[in-house]
């Protein structure tokens, strides 16, 4: 061969060392779709929070941007807080306590949606929790489930979007792993 040859084929080479990393990428794109995903939450369209009002159990207006700037564990109940509703309300307890110094960035609420007032002592066991009451036809739109509201455990964004939606009887482990990771990257709230 001769040498006019042969440097033509090196830079035939070096072109397509160039161009396979994005050919590839391109291909991967197009036609493949990853087998599993990392998050355990299911990732929503992001919805920003209704701003309707709401009441806390002592009469006071409540509104989710009083909460703005902070990461809010949202779960959906009856007043009379069931056996599921308490473990829901633990759940959303450990979770937060696993943050350790992130902590102070997630809130928890409580929205009840009939006319039940919670006991003292579900009151007293998760202090710090905002119970705050809606009516059934004035439900915030965002945490609207396909089958009912009151199976699943929420997350909402520092800027007020429902974002992830854990499934019923959740794994708080798998919560706790997802949170962390949203806290550790998020640069907000």
């Amino acid at each position: 061969m001769s040498p006019r040859t042969i440097n033509r084929l090196k830079l035939i080479g070096i072109g397509a060392i160039a161009v396979a990393p994005v050919l590839g990428s391109y291909l991967l794109y197009w036609f493949w779709s990853p087998g599993g995903y990392t998050n355990y939450g299911t990732l929503l369209e992001p919805r920003a929070v209704s701003e309707i009002t709401l009441s806390s159990t002592d009469g006071t207006a409540f509104s989710f941007g009083q909460l703005r700037g902070r990461w809010v564990l949202v779960t959906v109940d009856s007043g009379r807080c069931s056996a599921q509703c308490e473990k829901k309300l633990w759940t959303m307890r450990q979770v937060r306590q696993a943050q350790g110094k992130d902590v102070p960035r997630i809130e928890r609420v409580l929205i009840i949606d009939d006319d039940g007032k919670p006991a003292e002592q579900v009151i007293h066991d998760y202090a710090g929790t905002w119970f705050v009451r809606a009516k059934e036809s004035a439900m915030p739109a965002s945490f609207v489930a396909e089958g009912s509201n009151r199976d699943h455990i929420y997350l909402v964004d520092p800027r007020g979007n429902v974002m992830l939606r854990f499934p019923e009887a959740p794994d708080p482990k798998r919560m706790i792993k997802d949170i962390s990771r949203l806290l550790r990257y998020s640069r907000i709230g």
